[in-house]
């Protein structure tokens, strides 16, 4: 049996999580739930066979130029909107 609750989160977060249930096809609830039950979860998180590493000059050996670690979380969102949009133009 479902139970209804309340809970507050950061605006930026539930628009970025209405956005990836748009995206998706499905309800916030359901992507709420699956996100719950991962945390919850007794199994230990699989790994990931790809990673996600910020991008590397190969001319000095460090980050590109205009990217720093210090806003590494900017360029994820951006990439995350450009992957959105992208999502988006399909359904036009």
């Amino acid at each position: 049996m479902s139970e209804r609750t309340t809970v507050r989160l950061p605006e930026e977060l539930l628009t970025r999580a209405k956005r990836k249930a748009a995206a998706e096809g499905r309800t916030l609830t359901s992507l709420i739930e699956q996100g719950l039950r991962a945390v919850v979860s007794d199994k230990p998180k699989p790994k990931s066979a790809t990673h996600n590493d910020p991008p590397v000059s190969k001319a000095k050996g460090g980050l590109r130029l205009g990217i720093g670690w210090d806003n590494l979380s900017s360029l994820v969102q951006e990439l995350d909107d450009l992957e959105y949009v992208e999502r988006m133009k399909r359904f036009e």
